[in-house]
């Protein structure tokens, strides 16, 4: 545990068994940073971390304060018992669209949704960037960069790889139809039908999809709900199945939020190298973090060109522009074969409005706003949790992204809170769609990136009465 999160986890401690109470000062940076022997900034990561929980809260030039009207806190769900790692064929993909149907009505509250809020977007602004980088564009480069993408976007987006310590050459970046689209072809490049690829338990159910239309089968790993993966488990899956890869999120993993150690992320990149396994590294939520700095990806340790790494720009500046990409290592002239069979290109005239706006420099300032918000609303989220949900929940709180995963009494159907919540108007995510085994019964995903308001309060409370009620 880093020097911040064990203040971090101190300071809760104390705020849980009241020795602490709602409305307490805590003692300043300086004080804090001179009495532990630690960095100021060291000190001002726990207490960002702690204000992103809840738990306290920042007064203009007053301090950090223990936040008034401060709740029981749910305890974070343990970590889930490791699945018996056979390779799984798929059959999932009917039942989650049964699922997510409802969250893409606009009357209803987006608990179940996987995109943030719409109006937490510059979009008028990369509207009047969309309309004069048109008009600029040079009609040869629509040809000359046709499959891997925009040469003015993928310059980008290596300073932005160099930012964070990593060496990735523009040529080696190949722009996608979003995200899923470069895991897709990462996918399709290292692997064949009837090939088994490891997954996180619970997963994203996009992976699960995509596993299925590839007639691959899945193993799945557990995943601790801070840490990610678990490592050992990872190499007995290793060692039993020999699988083609691996497909996993280091940075706020879809449903968890888990953040891989950075620690831990090296050794993973070992483990793989080591058995020559591709790490497909889905990282589109890696520029939504709460702390002082961006979490590095798996990508940063791998020396082999093993890791494949995937984003876009979807989650966190132009959702509908639907423009990602990958950095797929020594993979990356098969992928860019793949791309130009499947979908040949990406839109041009959206490639050069996100490329120019990054150009621009507003990218930066519009994510540490993103940033902020997201960081208060998760706050207002794990508050309401904890007034509103029964006794034996659980609830995590990560360091960034907009999803929580909460966990509810054992007794509880996930799908029974589903169709009771829908009927209220409100949508959810529940745990078996994340499972290629439907299991997690008795757990939902809630996403916190819309506007906080008095409807998102009230949806929350009757949420609670429905999971209060089911558990007894």
């Amino acid at each position: 545990m880093k020097l911040y999160e064990t203040l971090a986890t101190d300071i809760a401690e104390s705020i849980r068994n009241g020795v602490l109470k709602p409305g307490d000062r805590l003692p300043s940076i300086r004080h804090c940073s001179q009495s532990r022997r630690i960095s100021a900034s060291t000190v001002f990561q726990a207490y960002y971390q702690l204000e992103a929980q809840g738990l306290i809260r920042a007064r203009d030039r007053s301090g950090y304060f223990v936040a008034l009207g401060q709740t029981e806190i749910l305890p974070e769900p343990e970590p889930s018992p490791s699945p018996m790692g056979e390779a799984i064929s798929l059959d999932v993909s009917e039942h989650v669209f049964e699922v997510l149907e409802s969250s893409l009505m606009r009357s209803v509250v987006p608990f179940g949704s996987a995109f943030p809020s719409p109006l937490l977007f510059p979009l008028a602004r990369l509207g009047q960037v969309f309309a004069s980088s048109v008009q600029k564009l040079d009609p040869w480069s629509s040809v000359d960069d046709m499959t891997p993408g925009s040469a003015r976007l993928r310059r980008q987006i290596a300073l932005r790889y160099l930012t964070d310590g990593l060496q990735v050459h523009t040529n080696d970046i190949v722009i996608t139809n979003g995200a899923l689209e470069a895991l897709n072809l990462c996918l399709g490049a290292v692997t064949r039908p009837g090939d088994s690829v490891i997954v996180e338990s619970p997963t994203f159910y996009a992976a699960l999809q995509t596993l299925e239309r590839l007639g691959l089968h899945a193993i799945e790993v557990a995943t601790h709900p801070r840490e990610g993966v678990e490592l050992d488990a990872m190499e007995n899956a290793i060692k039993r199945h020999r699988p083609q890869a691996c497909w996993l999120m280091t940075n706020f993993q879809n449903p968890l939020g888990s953040l891989m150690p950075n620690a831990k992320k090296q050794a993973l990149v070992e483990l793989l190298t080591r058995y020559d396994i591709p790490l497909i590294e889905d990282d589109v939520f890696g520029e939504l973090y709460f702390g002082a700095n961006r979490p590095i990806p798996a990508k940063a340790f791998d020396t082999a060109g093993i890791v494949m790494h995937c984003s876009s720009f979807s989650k966190c500046l132009a959702p509908g522009y639907r423009i990602g990409w990958t950095a797929p290592g020594r993979y990356a002239r098969k992928v860019g074969h793949l791309k130009l069979m499947t979908s040949l290109a990406s839109s041009a005239p959206a490639q050069e409005a996100i490329g120019t706006y990054l150009e621009k420099g507003g990218y930066d300032k519009h994510l540490r706003r993103l940033r902020q918000t997201l960081s208060s609303q998760q706050s207002h989220f794990v508050r309401a949790i904890g007034e509103y949900f029964p006794a034996g929940s659980r609830a995590t709180r990560p360091d960034g992204g907009y999803l929580l995963w909460v966990e509810m009494p054992p007794q509880v159907n996930a799908m029974e809170v589903h169709r009771y919540a829908l009927s209220e108007g409100i949508s959810t995510a529940p745990g078996p769609i994340f499972s290629a085994k439907q299991e997690f019964r008795n757990c939902l995903r809630l996403n916190y990136g819309h506007s906080w308001d008095a409807r998102s309060e009230k949806a929350l409370a009757t949420l609670g009465r429905i999971v209060a009620a089911l558990s007894n």
